[in-house]
């Protein structure tokens, strides 16, 4: 027994749920697009995230070593430009004082060497 509006309900129901279909489907064809962009930028943006922490790295080397030569450069201009500096250099490195004077050394702190750990 069919009901005359049943087979109108049932098509439209139908309908609806094609409908519903193609909105999982549309939603499920855009993730996997955001997924497969994702996939393709994601190494080279690791990549560069590696590269710009070497880069940094690199960077505080080349500051540190800039430094360094500026302490030799002025340590090496003072030795051959200033007598009272060559002399104190060259008596503290060969353990000479003067007469009358009294030397004061401060030796900075040994580092004391870390237990090892037993093994498990």
């Amino acid at each position: 027994m069919d009901h005359p509006g049943y087979g109108d309900f049932r098509a439209r129901r139908e309908a609806t749920i094609w409908q519903q279909l193609n909105q999982v489907l549309k939603g499920l064809i855009i993730i996997a697009l955001l997924l497969v962009i994702v996939s393709l930028f994601l190494p080279q943006y690791k990549r560069l995230k590696q590269s710009r922490s070497e880069l940094d790295a690199l960077q505080a080397i080349v500051t540190e070593q800039k430094m360094v030569l500026a302490r030799h450069t002025r340590e090496a201009s003072l030795l051959k430009t200033d007598p009272v500096y060559l002399e104190t250099i060259a008596r503290d490195r060969l353990d000479l004082m003067k007469e009358g004077e009294t030397i004061f050394r401060l030796e900075p702190p040994k580092e004391k060497p870390k237990a090892a750990t037993p093994a498990r």
